[in-house]
């Protein structure tokens, strides 16, 4: 339901931002020059007004209240960065055990943005020096979102562990990054005792 209502709020704002671009400035443009023209603005320039602010405050009203609204996904383990039963490893092998099967590749992705307080924040950081935390914040959040989204991949293929985990990241606009976490899902032999 937000989803649809942002979306509502988004057309709103592209046709007043085209209205207000293409209609409402070049008259204006015009009505300056001539001075026989004058009063208000005629109820077209003002709906294009109307609907590229309205358009803009439902959109974001609603994605906040999404924001806030949103619960985080269920794992079968322990959250992001908690105990997990599925071992992990940046080498081909795990140690002790030997590898029985090869499930393929599992991944997790993600891509994450800040806030734009914490963009402006981090901004002035950057002029003034020092460790940006407003990005090593978002960059942790989006790997443990992206590793919990491979295990659950892993978990529902039945492996025992994940080799050569890799992390890839990407600018994608601004201040959001993409984030995702791959590996070789594989069953292993049981524990040498």
């Amino acid at each position: 339901m937000l989803k649809a209502i942002r979306r509502l709020g988004s057309l709103a704002f592209v046709v007043g931002f085209f209205a207000l671009i293409f209609a409402v400035i070049p008259w204006y443009v015009t009505v300056l020059d001539d001075p026989s023209v004058g009063g208000p603005l005629p109820w077209w320039a003002k709906w294009a007004a109307y609907l590229l602010l309205g358009g803009a405050g439902l959109a974001l009203l609603t994605l906040a209240a999404e924001i806030l609204l949103r619960r985080p996904e269920p794992a079968a383990g322990e959250g992001p960065g908690g105990p997990t039963d599925i071992l992990l490893g940046n080498t081909d092998f795990v140690p002790g055990r030997e590898i029985t099967e090869s499930l393929g590749l599992v991944k997790g992705h993600t891509i994450y943005a800040i806030w734009l307080g914490k963009d402006i924040s981090a901004l002035l950081r950057l002029i003034l020096g020092g460790e940006l935390t407003e990005y090593t914040e978002m960059m942790g959040k989006a790997r443990s979102v992206a590793m919990e989204r491979m295990l659950l991949e892993a978990r529902a293929l039945g492996a025992d562990a994940i080799v050569n985990v890799r992390f890839m990241t990407t600018s994608v606009i601004g201040s959001a990054a993409e984030l995702l976490a791959y590996g070789t899902a594989v069953k292993l032999s049981p524990p040498a005792s």
